[in-house]
């Protein structure tokens, strides 16, 4: 058996390592700088503690961008240098986030162990390579997200670091390969124990959804169904999961290559970047398809978000959480006994909100960042959530879920169409969002993205709004001078979340406009970018009147749009004459 040794090496901080909303996130040549990510592993582990790390058995794998098996090397190691008694690996080091969060709280090694944690090696949705991002977080033993207890813990280690452990001795590990390889230090036993993929995550979704009932809908020759990993990670679950368990044909898979580049593309499952998804579906405005397929779904790089495609129609994430709420008790089997309560993240409109009114069901509103979910599910008062930025998910994991909200989608449309697979009109992705415009109202929803841009100047933009709302009266004034038939704002305000389950506040959490009609303008600085500043601006629009839930969107909200640009001065600020992205 390998023996190794502990070596504890001598470093100095760098500034920045402080964790956003989803971990860490820089360009690779920032974190190739050495010692960079060993400081934020080792305060990691003395953010966590003794009791928590010693003994302890970690999941550390990602979405395979480049440096992740590098990284998975030098984590291994500081890991067996810490006292941690196992590593768990994916296979070649691919997990999904979803997958991870899975393992955590499903899987049982071959010695009866059960996960305390995990490092999850990803930019998400941010572009990869060696000119591209990285990023890390760190997951707790419920499989979700590190609580800002734990984050600010280690933002502060790393500023006071001065030196870290690492395994001396210890031969890098086959992650090719799965299996479990021995190893001896000063502590005892260490284990690394590379596993299959996709089982775990594989076997918890098939507890929640009528598989049999899916496969039907998929080998009905009525129906055709595509699925855009874009080259991240969801791919290798799409394979195991559509083609070889539901009979779906290989052919229907996209892109479902992990490459560490994302062969070259932006991983953020979009209008905008799943350019090949949005043409095969009848939805490129320079290249027709003639006979679309009936449903299309994308991924993005690590598989937590997802974007819903019918034939040339566009499912909205906002409309999609909302929907699946609606449906959820009679199509999908783990809610047949009724939801517990529903939560959307406060940027995403108010569809869910009326559902939720409309079925007497909890409804909480939370700041973004999929934590304030994970603290009402694991308190047993919320079901299913969702954030406008493309992600879904249920209390089954502690993380956001795409190939979970394919799966309820496809769980809904095998639902509605059980009675006329073998022939006739199928009931179709835009017939099933048509009908629950027409039952709940219709929320006319777009945001607009402006990415790096100068982190001055987008804070002088929010400065700026902020000020304005101490005079509702003078931004009316404003409004009126933009565009007369606007409604007035009633009520403005930076976001603050009070945690009902464990009393915490978070403020300064976006900045809202409300209108007397139930419009919505809301600003927020986002905290998934890995350089510069990103401005979000979201725009909603509700109606009521079932003759006029048919218009164009764009067109719909083109006056509020108008609105948010001039009251924000969004040009003089940034420089943007235009978003970097529509969605």
């Amino acid at each position: 058996m390998v023996m190794f040794k502990i070596t504890r090496v001598e470093t100095t901080p760098f500034e920045g390592q402080k964790p956003g909303t989803s971990g860490l996130r820089k360009k690779v040549k920032v974190f190739i700088q050495p010692h960079y990510l060993q400081n934020f592993v080792q305060a990691t582990f003395n953010a966590l503690g003794a009791d928590r790390v010693k003994g302890a058995t970690l999941v550390v794998s990602g979405d395979g961008r480049y440096y992740s098996k590098d990284a998975i090397q030098i984590i291994t190691k500081m890991a067996a240098a810490n006292g941690v008694r196992r590593v768990w690996i994916g296979q070649n080091g691919l997990l999904s986030t979803p997958a991870v969060s899975a393992v955590v709280r499903e899987r049982v090694g071959a010695d009866g162990s059960k996960a305390t944690g995990a490092f999850i090696l990803t930019a998400s949705h941010n572009p990869g390579g060696p000119h591209e991002d990285f990023g890390i977080k760190y997951n707790m033993e419920n499989g979700g997200p590190a609580p800002e207890g734990i984050t600010n813990k280690i933002y502060e280690n790393t500023t006071t670091i001065k030196d870290y452990l690492i395994a001396e001795g210890l031969p890098d590990v086959d992650i090719s390969t799965t299996g479990v390889s021995s190893f001896e230090g000063p502590g005892g036993k260490f284990d690394v124990d590379v596993f299959d993929s996709t089982s775990d995550y594989l076997k918890l979704l098939k507890s929640i959804f009528d598989f049999p009932s899916i496969q039907k809908l998929l080998s009905s020759p009525n129906f055709s169904f595509c699925y855009d990993a874009l080259h991240g990670v969801a791919g290798i679950h799409a394979k195991r999961i559509f083609v070889e368990e539901l009979g779906a044909n290989e052919s229907s898979l996209v892109n479902c290559v992990p490459k560490e580049d994302f062969g070259g593309g932006h991983p953020d499952p979009n209008l905008t970047y799943a350019k090949e998804l949005v043409a095969r579906m009848g939805l490129s405005k320079t290249h027709s398809e003639p006979n679309p397929p009936e449903f299309g779904a994308a991924a993005d790089g690590d598989g937590d978000r997802n974007m819903v495609l019918g034939k040339r129609f566009f499912v909205t994430p906002s409309d999609s959480v909302a929907i699946i709420a609606a449906n959820a008790v009679e199509a999908i089997l783990y809610f047949s006994g009724g939801l517990k309560g529903v939560a959307r993240s406060m940027p995403t409109s108010a569809a869910l909100d009326v559902v939720a009114k409309h079925l007497n069901l909890k409804f909480f509103e939370v700041p973004t960042g999929w934590k304030f979910f994970c603290n009402l599910m694991d308190a047993g008062m919320c079901s299913i959530c969702g954030e406008e930025s493309f992600g879904t998910g249920s209390d089954h994991i502690r993380e956001k879920d795409g190939i979970w909200a394919v799966l309820a989608w496809l769980s809904i449309l095998a639902y509605k169409n059980k009675d006329n697979l073998g022939g006739g009109n199928l009931v179709t992705v835009e017939d099933i969002v048509r009908q629950h415009w027409a039952t709940y109202g219709r929320h006319y929803y777009t945001r607009y993205d402006y990415e790096n841009v100068d982190a001055g100047a987008a804070k002088e933009l929010m400065a700026h709004l902020v000020k304005l709302q101490s005079s509702l009266d003078e931004v009316n004034k404003i409004i009126k001078g933009i565009h007369s038939d606007v409604s007035s704002v009633v009520h403005a305000d930076e976001f603050e979340y009070k945690d009902p389950v464990d009393g915490s506040v978070s403020k300064h959490q976006g900045i809202r406009y409300l209108f007397e009609d139930g419009s919505r303008l809301v600003f927020r600085l986002s905290g998934t970018g890995s350089e510069g500043a990103t401005i979000r601006l979201y725009i909603e629009q509700y109606e009521k009147d079932s003759s006029k839930i048919g218009r164009d969107s764009q067109e719909a909200l083109a006056p509020l749009v108008e609105v948010a640009l001039k009251l924000s001065k969004m040009q003089e600020y940034t420089g943007r004459s235009a978003p970097t992205v529509i969605t």
